[in-house]
């Protein structure tokens, strides 16, 4: 049977949709390559993703003795989190609101069969 491992970055500050473009790349790989290819990635948000990933690796390894190169990215997905709202006046007397959005990102790997 194939055992679930997860890992989840909650309250990441950075909007999911940034965090997305880089998600979408390691989905799929294996962990090795995944976190090879996100080490030489110029986005933030891949800086963020390799520490959940590299989280997940090593719950595989300590929890259950899965070795990393047996493991695959069997799901991972970027969630909205709560939104702070800032305030900011403009023109006029008018205001501005300036939203800080948050992510939740979730690693699930998998054991190759």
């Amino acid at each position: 049977m194939a055992h679930d491992i997860h890992a989840k970055l909650r309250f990441t500050s950075m909007s999911a949709q940034k965090v997305r473009l880089v998600v979408d790349l390691v989905r799929g790989k294996k962990a090795v390559d995944a976190l090879n290819t996100l080490k030489f990635l110029p986005n933030v948000a891949a800086r963020h993703v390799g520490k959940v990933l590299t989280s997940a690796v090593a719950n595989a390894e300590e929890n259950f003795g899965v070795s990393r190169d047996d493991l695959f990215v069997y799901r991972i997905f970027a969630d909205e989190a709560p939104t702070r709202k800032w305030r900011r006046f403009g023109a006029r007397g008018r205001f501005k609101p300036l939203l800080r959005r948050n992510s939740h990102i979730t690693v699930v790997l998998r054991e190759k069969e």
